[in-house]
């Protein structure tokens, strides 16, 4: 299924020292219960792990990716469950309701709080095994097929680099987050986020993560491409 917002990630490397983050590994978590076969979770850790997953793409309620086996390949998706609007803005206000989350997300951290208060108001980030559906173009009986748990791993790679990864499966991207947090932050049509500081607090947040997040991003290029640092980027 094409949907509108999908972003491909490269092809990944194991991560060296393991999954490292109790977000990543309550993925893992939800990715064991999703297996049917001890056998099928083997088989998709060790493509995994081989490369033979090709770049993940990740929008709204999907996982999309190729993966090789032997001679043939075969192309895996996995659906998750997306937030409803109302929930979205729920996870917007937990988001907003302490200094320091936003910026925390975009140093690719996920507060334990952040969760569990989102958890509290039906805005769930981290999905169960149920919630994890598959279809493979492979002819395995089985749903989740080792094909599609393969590309499950990896996205728990990428879960534990990027939280905001799990905001864009649930519905609510990078960019659709800051531009929310923005409008809070203004006050919004409802006036929301006009309590007192609140206004001025989150929105110098949103900015200082946003500014360090784009410098990052400029900071990764100029070093790929060999190029001299300018002193003010830094």
């Amino acid at each position: 299924m094409d949907r509108a917002g999908r972003v491909t990630h490269a092809r990944l490397a194991p991560p060296r020292t393991g999954i490292r983050s109790w977000w990543g590994k309550a993925w893992q978590r939800a990715v064991e219960e999703a297996a049917y076969a001890d056998a099928d979770l083997r088989a998709g850790r060790t493509l995994a792990r081989r490369g033979e997953v090709g770049g993940i793409s990740i929008a709204a309620g999907s996982v999309l990716a190729a993966v090789r086996e032997g001679d043939d390949a075969w192309t895996a998706e996995v659906s998750v469950p997306v937030l409803a609007e109302e929930e979205q803005r729920a996870l917007v206000e937990v988001v907003a309701a302490e200094a320091g989350r936003v910026a925390a997300l975009l140093s690719g951290e996920l507060p334990f709080d952040l969760v569990e208060h989102a958890d509290e108001i039906g805005a769930e980030l981290l999905p169960y095994g149920g919630e994890l559906a598959a279809r493979c173009t492979c002819d395995a009986y089985l749903d989740p097929c080792r094909h599609a748990l393969a590309v499950l791993v990896q996205t728990g790679w990428l879960v534990d680099a990027d939280p905001l990864v799990l905001f864009a499966l649930r519905g609510l991207d990078r960019e659709a987050l800051l531009a929310a947090l923005h409008e809070r932050a203004a006050g919004g049509p409802d006036g929301i986020g006009q309590g007192p500081g609140g206004v001025t607090e989150l929105a110098d947040d949103v900015e200082v993560a946003a500014d360090a997040m784009v410098r990052a991003q400029r900071l990764v290029a100029l070093m790929e491409a060999g190029a001299d640092l300018p002193d003010g980027l830094v």
